[in-house]
């Protein structure tokens, strides 16, 4: 495997791993390890992307980034 293959790897890893523990109740969609997780796996996988030049996938990991980042610096109402 080269490089991308390895941060793309750990990417989607990190990713399935937020998705287990969200199914399993570990933790919430709301919990900042959940959006931690997101973050460092989109974030991976869209390097990864960027590295092979695979766009729809940047466009679409850059997204998951930023909906995880805003979700994570919005306070929440209660």
């Amino acid at each position: 495997m080269n490089l991308s293959d390895w941060i793309g790897t750990i990417g989607v890893t990190l990713l399935l791993i937020a998705f287990a523990l969200n199914i399993a109740k570990k933790i919430t969609p709301e919990s900042s390890s959940y959006l931690i997780l997101n973050i460092l796996g989109a974030g991976l996988a869209g390097v990864s992307s960027y590295m092979i030049n695979f766009w729809p996938f940047v466009v679409l990991e850059s997204v998951w980034v930023l909906a995880s980042l805003l979700a994570l610096i919005k306070p929440t109402k209660k």
